[in-house]
């Protein structure tokens, strides 16, 4: 078996799902799109480039963490295993989508602001861990070239 690694910058496109397989164990999935922008250097606009489209999935300890802060709408990063998941559709046609099994997963601050709200620590003696209690994502100011 392959295992192709990578990292996708996008937006999360469906309304994140929580949910457990028949074994019992816990996912969160949710679908984001990434798209290049160029600019187009004759009349200095930004052109948006083709889409590319994945479903995300989160298992174990990642799914705490982004059940929190993951929503439709926010800007996120994703880095995890990529492979193509070949299917059946209801209506018998054959179809594939792409599909990461994330390692990873955080917001862009390059397109939102986060507010850090509160910690709490855990650990034994001489080891202190911080993880945030809340995070708040709001979208950035952006002008100019920039914006894009």
């Amino acid at each position: 078996m392959y295992e192709t690694y990578t990292t996708v910058i996008g937006t999360v496109i469906s309304q994140p799902r929580r949910r457990q397989t028949a074994a019992g164990e816990g996912v969160f999935s949710f679908r984001m799109a990434c798209n290049s922008r160029r600019l187009d250097k004759r009349n200095g606009e930004w052109v948006d480039g083709p889409t590319l489209y994945l479903t995300v999935s989160c298992w174990r300890k990642l799914i705490d963490g982004v059940a929190s802060v993951v929503a439709k709408g926010r800007p996120v990063i994703a880095h995890g295993q990529i492979k193509t998941n070949e299917y059946v559709a209801d209506n018998g046609e054959r179809r594939a989508d792409l599909e990461m099994t994330a390692t990873t997963v955080g917001l862009d601050l390059s397109r939102c602001e986060v507010t850090y709200v509160g910690a709490t620590t855990r650990g034994g003696p001489g080891l202190a861990v911080s993880e945030p209690s809340d995070v708040v994502a709001q979208p950035a100011e952006r002008t100019g070239a920039a914006a894009a």
